[in-house]
């Protein structure tokens, strides 16, 4: 599905340029919610919509690099190691289990949030595939339980998270440029208001 929906993308992208893309809706059929933008740059668009019988979003990004090659770009999502340098907020970042047979990983995350809320930690499952046929990347997560992981009083436990990421080539996997498609969704049990939440994502 993450694949259709890049198709989808890529059919739109030209219309993702004149004026009527504040208009277009990336949805994939008629029976889907529409999406909202919020967001509109040249090289990174953001679009939303509400989640059902809550107070949160779904997240749509669709970008593109011309600078480094999707092959780093997808190395980078990976490397949990390399996360924990250039990323200030990360407490703590680790890969519990993995899954030799279907290259899935189980991951623990903490990470700092905003001062006086508490610091919140994930639990997820990973899985990604480098699809030559088809000159794609994908990288899914989604949140699990854990037996290893059992949640500690000192962190809020994140228990609705969905990651879903699609990365094309303009050309190959090692040469430079790419255009990527990202749909996120998580509960960071917060009690901000929608229009707070837009604020803070329209806001950077």
């Amino acid at each position: 599905r993450s694949a259709q929906e890049m198709k989808h993308m890529e059919n739109i992208s030209s219309l993702l340029q004149s004026s009527e893309c504040q208009r277009l809706d990336p949805s994939m059929g008629s029976g889907e919610q529409p999406w909202e933008m919020i967001m509109d740059k040249k090289h990174f668009k953001l679009w939303r919509r509400p989640i059902e019988g809550s107070h949160l979003y779904q997240y749509r990004v669709f970008g593109s690099y011309t600078d480094v090659t999707p092959r780093q770009f997808f190395n980078v999502q990976l490397d949990t190691e390399y996360r924990k340098k250039w990323d200030s907020l990360v407490i703590k970042l680790d890969v519990i289990e993995r899954d030799t047979a279907t290259g899935s990983e189980v991951v623990h995350w903490v990470t700092h949030f905003p001062y006086p809320m508490y610091s919140r930690d994930y639990v997820y499952v990973r899985r990604y595939s480098v699809d030559k046929e088809n000159n794609l990347m994908v990288l899914v997560s989604r949140a699990v339980e854990h037996p290893n992981v059992p949640e500690d009083p000192e962190y809020v436990r994140v228990r609705t998270y969905e990651s879903q990421m699609v990365i094309r080539p303009h050309k190959t996997f090692d040469e430079n440029g790419f255009d990527y498609l990202l749909t996120y969704s998580d509960n960071p049990q917060t009690v901000f208001p929608r229009y707070c939440l837009s604020w803070m994502v329209s806001s950077g």
